[in-house]
């Protein structure tokens, strides 16, 4: 009895970590199309990128959700999050593609927490699949988490 609950439990647990990174990689890339209508499709170096995003955000927030028995699209989503932070801290330090950020629209706020959303839960979710947050049920049990 207690087996079953604590996989129910670990489910309801995985639902709630994808949902939110699906929400972060989807919150990402409205925000990428909200800069490229306003700004970006004048850009000819970085437009394309934030279209890239556009896409790529829907992509892996579709895999995160629909493909559960890997870990391939939890770990593209905490990539992606973290490749487009890393290219925002670089537009707001040296620039990035001729490109400098001061973090002053909501549209920056919005990426930075959607994506480091995306970092964070999907970070957590990878270590619950591979039992490094409350022990592997798999590893227990013998079945599959």
């Amino acid at each position: 009895m207690e087996y079953g609950r604590e996989l129910r439990e670990r489910a309801m647990v995985g639902w709630t970590l994808r949902i939110l990174v699906a929400l972060g990689l989807l919150g990402s890339a409205w925000v990428h199309w909200v800069v490229w209508d306003d700004w970006g499709r004048y850009e000819d170096e970085v437009g394309p990128m934030f279209l890239v995003n556009v896409v790529a955000g829907v992509v892996i927030a579709l895999a995160v959700v629909a493909w559960r028995g890997h870990w391939l699209p939890e770990l593209a989503a905490v990539g992606f999050g973290a490749a487009t932070l890393l290219a925002y801290v670089l537009s707001l330090t040296t620039g990035f593609f001729g490109v400098t950020e001061q973090f002053r629209t909501d549209e920056e706020v919005w990426g930075v927490v959607t994506e480091a959303g995306c970092v964070v839960f999907g970070l957590v979710l990878l270590a619950l699949r591979f039992g490094i947050l409350g022990g592997s049920v798999r590893q227990r049990e013998g079945a599959r988490a």
